[in-house]
């Protein structure tokens, strides 16, 4: 995930991989927050599973609907969009039909490959976990289904996918498992604004603003 150089220090390893978790960690709620009935599910299946205890995370794995909101984030908003720069070591490469000469650098876009209509129709724009429960059940971000490679592949896979693919369903689901989660007032699911900004990580436009409300002893709302 985190778009880093070998000669850097672990410091530097642990702020590059944090801020692009917490990115994703945005992103996953900003979805959730324009989507309240996918929001509802998750939670429903987070209520199942824990009752009214604590998130425990050897069981998030078990969590399909969990871990297809956290497929779908990565889909529509990977946080390296444009992932490590690759480069040609030999020549009479072809890629797309095009001759591309030894040295030449290239630059993967899993930002356009995520919502490529071919591989991810109907509605490839829309936030839909539900598709990694159907025909899109087997895909996985390990780097072994090319249209879905938020974290890369092969050798230049992000060595940060162990951290994401613990860390973000994890602090999402405490999130949704301890508090309801509302807009400020006077604020409608569709005034979530998901308008991005590029740079090395991929980023909301605007910070996401949404109000905690602790949930009744009781479970009720």
């Amino acid at each position: 995930m985190p778009m880093i150089k070998l000669d850097v220090n672990n410091q530097d390893l642990f702020i590059a991989g944090s801020h692009t978790t917490a990115t994703t960690v945005e992103w996953t709620m900003a979805e959730l927050l324009r989507n309240p009935s996918k929001m509802a599910k998750a939670r429903a299946e987070l209520e199942e599973a824990f009752g009214r205890g604590a998130v425990e995370e050897a069981e998030l794995g078990r969590l399909p609907y969990l871990q297809a909101v956290m497929k779908e984030t990565l889909r529509l908003h990977p946080p390296a969009p444009l992932l490590l720069p690759h480069e040609t070591s030999e020549q009479g490469v072809t890629l797309g039909g095009y001759s591309v000469p030894k040295g030449t650098r290239v630059l993967i876009n899993a930002w356009a490959i995520g919502r490529d209509p071919a591989a991810w129709s109907p509605e490839p724009e829309a936030f839909s976990p539900e598709r990694f429960l159907d025909h899109h059940r087997e895909v996985d971000f390990w780097g072994r289904s090319f249209e879905f490679i938020p974290f890369g592949s092969e050798r230049r896979t992000c060595p940060g996918i162990p951290l994401a693919a613990t860390v973000v369903p994890l602090v999402v689901a405490t999130m949704l498992h301890s508090f309801q989660w509302r807009l400020p007032e006077g604020k409608t699911p569709g005034d979530v604004d998901l308008r991005d900004r590029f740079g090395a990580v991929l980023e909301l436009a605007s910070p996401l603003w949404a109000v905690p409300v602790q949930i009744p002893a009781d479970g009720l709302y």
